[in-house]
């Protein structure tokens, strides 16, 4: 595994902790946020495991799963979950969306967005 799979690896297993830290402590904003940011940089590691050039700088999931391939591989479970989590990036940072995405973010669903997340960083991780 070369340097730039086990940098974005390493950022990647970074913001899951702080996802899961900031479930800790109901954070929940951030924690949606996170574990954008989760997904997003594995997919990168994957990427950089599987293309010669390095990864759009992009926050698009969607994309980076579809420009490396890996979108073949998804279960549609897999797919509608980056579905899911693709807004919250945008939507965590900008003012007119966050308090409506404050409301929908309960204990529940941050827990479930944990779960899912590490599911999917896991199944990716075991794809590089």
């Amino acid at each position: 595994m070369n340097d730039k799979v086990t940098y974005w690896i390493e950022m990647s297993d970074y913001d899951f902790d702080t996802a899961k830290a900031m479930f800790e402590t109901k954070r929940y904003l951030y924690v949606a946020f996170m574990c954008h940011q989760t997904i997003e940089k594995i997919l990168k590691a994957y990427w950089s495991n599987t293309l010669e050039e390095p990864p759009l700088k992009i926050h698009s999931l969607s994309r980076l799963a579809e420009k490396s391939g890996l979108d073949k591989d998804m279960s549609e479970e897999q797919t509608d979950f980056i579905d899911e989590l693709e807004p919250l990036n945008i939507e965590a940072r900008y003012p007119s969306y966050k308090e409506r995405l404050i409301k929908s973010l309960t204990d529940e669903r941050c827990k479930d967005l944990i779960e899912k997340t590490d599911k999917l960083r896991i199944w990716i991780k075991s794809k590089l």
